[in-house]
């Protein structure tokens, strides 16, 4: 069990679990984005295994998330009335970072880091796109 107060590696599924948990929890009670979250995640423990699947693909190459997280951003700011803004992403970056520094330290925390970088600058002109069509 990944214990709080300690900073670890990402190495396993379990520590990555545990980065989506203490990640999600401060986007649910958060004022900007917990809105949009909470109104469309209806199982939230589904999710949060989904989104660590896909993390652990990401960091750990486990092969384990399959989906189009692209098409899913996508129909989430149909969802919200195409309201999505890059400010969105820059707060879910902001949160994501303070989490990973809060709880984790090494190669694997800064991969996190610099993959949601690109991963979001990425899905939001994916959004931005989707718009004109």
């Amino acid at each position: 069990m990944v214990e709080e107060n300690i900073k670890r590696e990402l190495t396993d599924r379990e520590s990555i679990h545990f980065l989506i948990n203490a990640f999600y929890s401060k986007i649910r009670k958060d004022d900007f984005l917990g809105p949009i979250f909470n109104s469309i995640i209806k199982d939230w423990p589904s999710h949060l295994d989904r989104l660590t699947d896909f993390w652990a693909t990401n960091l750990l190459f486990t092969r384990k998330y399959r989906g189009n997280p692209l098409e899913v951003h996508r129909q989430v700011d149909e969802y919200v009335g195409k309201t999505i803004q890059m400010e969105h992403f820059g707060k879910w970056l902001q949160l994501w970072f303070s989490t990973i520094d809060e709880h984790f330290l090494g190669e694997n925390a800064e991969k996190a880091k610099q993959r949601a970088r690109k991963m979001s600058t990425i899905m939001f002109l994916n959004i931005f796109e989707g718009r004109s069509k």
